[in-house]
Parts: structure tokens; C-alpha cells; sequence
């Protein structure tokens, strides 16, 4: 029997709609390469430090950005190296109570960090290797250069002070 035109559109609808649904890949594709892309070239650019709420570090307005680097951080009640608590005590004492412990401990922590990195390339020896402290602004300055001195002692020459970055004051004209 022949089909009216009505059935015949009727059965290719159907048809159509009985179908799976196709998906074009390529336009997601393209954004997700875009993605890709954006996140790749903007993930070097801004280097962020980890650091405890606690520590409120200095402000500068200097524009070096910082780098990989050993990060000693010194707290309100010890030090770490690396996140990991190397000694805790209170500096509140006198130095000559907490001073050899606090040597000793940062001495072994710092030698076995430079043992597991490897011998120093012959023109990295006469800046020895990098560390990053971060201090709070208010910890004295007779603490940091202890802790400077021991880190000296142990290969660690290339000292930088993690600050705040600011924006550089503009003069009244």
C-alpha cells in the first residue's frame, strides 16, 4: 500500500529522532588547547612564596621575583626548613640557652639538604647554594644574623630575605 506524504514525514521524523545526538569535538578541542596555552604561558610569571598566616613578612618594593630555592622560616615560637619544624623554643631567653641546640639542629637539617642536592658545580662554589628566609618583620636582627652565619657555615652563601611586595611611592609633583 502506498504511504500518504504525511506518514512518509512522520516515519523520517522518526527516524531523526531515534538517532544519537552527535557532538562536534573540534571547537572543544579548540578552546581546551587555548586553555592549555593561557595557563602554560601565565604560570611562570607570578611566583608565589608559601608562608605561615602567622609571619607578616617585611614590605619592599622590589621588583625581583623569587626563585626555587631551600626556604627557612623562622616563627614566633622555632624554625622550620622546608616546612619541616627543626627546632622550636622560645626566643624570648637568652641566646646562650637555645643557641647551641638551635645550631646543631639547623647544622644537620642544612648538611643532609646539601648531600641529597649534590656537589656544587665549580662555578656555583663561590656563591654556594641558595636559601630564602622568611621572617617575620619583627623577628630581631641579632636572630637573623645567627641564623645567617650558621646557614654560611654550611654551604649556604646565597642569601635572600623574603618580603612583601608593595607599590613604590609615588612623589608629589
Amino acid at each position: 500500500m502506498k504511504m500518504s506524504f504525511r506518514a512518509k514525514r512522520l516515519e523520517r521524523q522518526n527516524q531523526r529522532l531515534a538517532q544519537a545526538g552527535k557532538l562536534n569535538l573540534v571547537a572543544l578541542m579548540d578552546i581546551f588547547t587555548i586553555l592549555v596555552f593561557f595557563l602554560m604561558v601565565n604560570q611562570s610569571e607570578v611566583k608565589v612564596l608559601q608562608s605561615n598566616k602567622e609571619i607578616n613578612l617585611p614590605r619592599s618594593v622590589s621588583e625581583q621575583l623569587p626563585s626555587e630555592k631551600v626556604m627557612l622560616t623562622i616563627t614566633t615560637n622555632g624554625v622550620l626548613v622546608q616546612g619541616k619544624p627543626v627546632w622550636q623554643g622560645d626566643w624570648q631567653q637568652d641566646s646562650n640557652n637555645w643557641l647551641p641546640e638551635l645550631t646543631e639542629a639547623l647544622t644537620v637539617e642544612l648538611n643532609y639538604l646539601a648531600n641529597r642536592a649534590g656537589p656544587l658545580a665549580p662555578e656555583q662554589q663561590p656563591v654556594g647554594r641558595a636559601l630564602t628566609i622568611l621572617g617575620d618583620a619583627a623577628t630581631p636582627y641579632a636572630l637573623l644574623r645567627q641564623l645567617m652565619a650558621i646557614c654560611a657555615a654550611t654551604e649556604y652563601r646565597d642569601l635572600s630575605l623574603a618580603v612583601e611586595a608593595m607599590a613604590p611611592a609615588v612623589e608629589a609633583p
